[in-house]
């Protein structure tokens, strides 16, 4: 194959993956105009809890009305789809929501409309009264709307007595009640709160520790042998398999907030992660395709960034029990145990490399770099051959 072929193929290569590129961003900017959910405050889901609750239902029943807790029990989500005015009310029983069929509405004078906005909750302007005739604002175009609820979670920083008597047993902490109005009936949203005792992060660490070391040991193998090149494939196969992990655990935070808000929560509160899983599977794209000698620090790179940004800051699913994704938290604990593997192995291998090619003093010039046709790997500079 001539060099000018290679160039006009690897230029036809770059221009799908520009469009491939563009034709990503057009889906996710169409998925984020979709209608989301309304919420009554800004996106602040927690990193996990170790408290469980959960909605047991409604009294009285009531067709149409749907109630759940979404995002490891964060927040309620109630779904209005009788036709008629559902009101939700506040801590001193005044109206704080009304979720109608043309959409969902705040007023301004209930204290809850404040407390409700963060988990940590705001403080209420002056002049907050929950007395006073309503004021209603539209925040929703939805019959459905999510909110914290201070009556749903635990507010205090130590654990309740019982629960720090025998904290490595599951137990009751409390029933609790959401009253809504449905006209001139109460309805009773009921559930519960338990204490779930964490996991041993000891053996996920330990898993997390003996992957980066297999990865890292792959730097060890000199680059320029055929044991090295493969390694090199390997290390890129990696970083694929890194920032797929993180790319899950990040979608996996928001799915229950449908598509349109899963896709929503990767450019807010899981932005950083999702930049990072990105740019590993870049990284993999471009180690596997493009072949440059600067593989090794663009390896290093991306997993140091992996470990750090989509590793280190969900490192906390080792300490909770309850997670905010949809399926049981072993898996979201796999996947971040993949990341941190992926990304300080990835980061170790690179710099072990980094290293060699440094103390050897003999760097593969760039422009002279050639590549095996029947390996696809990193071969030896052309005036060495």
């Amino acid at each position: 194959m001539t060099d000018r072929v290679a160039y006009q193929r690897g230029g036809h290569r770059r221009m799908t993956y520009r469009r491939m590129l563009l034709a990503v961003v057009a889906g996710l900017l169409g998925a984020l105009a979709t209608a989301a959910p309304a919420a009554a405050h800004a996106a602040d889901t927690p990193d996990g809890s170790n408290y469980a609750s959960a909605v047991r239902g409604l009294t009285p029943a009531v067709p149409g009305l749907r109630v759940r807790l979404v995002e490891g029990g964060a927040r309620l989500e109630l779904e209005n789809r009788t036709g008629r005015t559902i009101e939700v009310l506040g801590y001193a029983g005044e109206p704080y929501l009304e979720v109608r069929s043309d959409g969902v509405y705040e007023n301004g004078n209930s204290p809850a409309t404040y407390l409700n906005r963060t988990l940590a909750g705001e403080t209420p302007p002056i002049g907050t009264d929950p007395t006073r005739p309503p004021q209603w604002r539209r925040i929703g175009t939805e019959p459905v709307v999510r909110w914290h609820d201070q009556r749903t979670r635990w507010l205090e920083d130590g654990p309740p007595a019982r629960v720090a008597a025998a904290p490595d047993r599951p137990q009751r902490v409390r029933d609790w009640t959401v009253p809504l109005r449905d006209g001139g009936t109460t309805v009773q949203v009921r559930g519960t709160l338990d204490w779930v005792p964490p996991p041993d992060p000891l053996p996920w660490w330990a898993g997390v520790v003996f992957g980066a070391l297999v990865v890292g040991g792959l730097g060890l193998l000199p680059r320029a042998s055929r044991p090295g090149r493969r390694a090199t494939v390997v290390l890129a196969g990696v970083a694929g398999t890194g920032g797929l992990a993180a790319l899950a655990y990040a979608l996996a935070r928001g799915a229950d907030a449908g598509f349109g808000g899963m896709l929503a929560g990767l450019v807010t509160n899981q932005l950083w992660p999702t930049l990072t899983g990105v740019a590993a599977l870049v990284t993999a794209v471009h180690v596997l395709t493009r072949q440059r000698p600067a593989a090794d620090f663009v390896l290093t790179l991306a997993g140091t960034c992996l470990a750090l940004f989509a590793g280190v800051t969900n490192a906390s699913v080792f300490l909770r029990s309850v997670l905010p994704v949809p399926w049981p938290a072993g898996y979201a604990r796999v996947l971040v145990a993949i990341v941190l593997a992926a990304g300080f192995g990835l980061a170790a291998a690179g710099a072990l490399r980094l290293h060699t090619a440094a103390r050897h003093g003999r760097p593969v010039p760039p422009t002279r770099a050639r590549w095996s046709a029947g390996t696809g790997l990193e071969g030896e500079p052309a005036g060495r051959r």
